[in-house]
């Protein structure tokens, strides 16, 4: 199985280092553009994607429409691809009193209804064990999120506790991961 992984186009608050997590932002103009621009690397390169599978999130969902339509797929979408839920997190700048540190505590939620880095990993490695067992042949593109995206890349790759909370990824940057049989 091969997965190519995408984070959304820009949204406003990415523009402004704001958590969106699962608030439901819709792209900017810009964002709009990058998604155009992924497209077309996309149809000019990667003309191997069976399947497209993007979060529910309005964001993820704009973004892999331009992508299905310069392919000729119709995307799916699955609950498990939505962002991580931050909390009281959400909505504040990046660089607030102990993000990072809450990044670092697998085991432990984030405020106020947030979920815990176990809790993302058990559903993201779900989705992608599924994906797996059913199309262990297919090359899939996933339109999520920079937290997701996190949990994707440990998938295919060992990360120490700092390389996972440092991780960034840029909106419409594409990754790669493969899983052999």
């Amino acid at each position: 199985m091969k997965i190519y992984f995408t984070r959304h186009g820009e949204t406003e608050w990415n523009s402004r280092n704001i958590i969106c997590g699962i608030t439901d932002i819709e792209l900017t103009e810009k964002g709009r553009l990058q998604a155009r621009e992924l497209a077309d690397r996309l149809s000019e390169n990667h003309r191997d994607i069976d399947m497209i599978i993007s979060s529910p999130m309005k964001r993820a969902v704009e973004t892999a429409s331009y992508s299905a339509k310069a392919l000729g797929i119709t995307p799916q979408t699955d609950i498990r691809l939505t962002e991580w839920n931050y909390g009281s997190y959400e909505g504040k700048h990046r660089d607030a009193e102990g993000f990072l540190e809450s990044k670092l505590e697998f085991g432990c939620r984030m405020p106020d209804g947030g979920e815990s880095v176990f809790d993302v990993v058990n559903r993201v490695y779900g989705l992608l064990d599924e994906l797996w067992k059913k199309y262990p042949d297919k090359t899939i593109l996933l339109v999520c999120h920079g937290g997701i995206c996190r949990v994707i890349e440990t998938y295919f790759r060992n990360m120490t506790r700092e390389e996972f909370a440092g991780f960034f990824m840029g909106n419409c940057e594409l990754r790669t991961g493969v899983r052999n049989k």
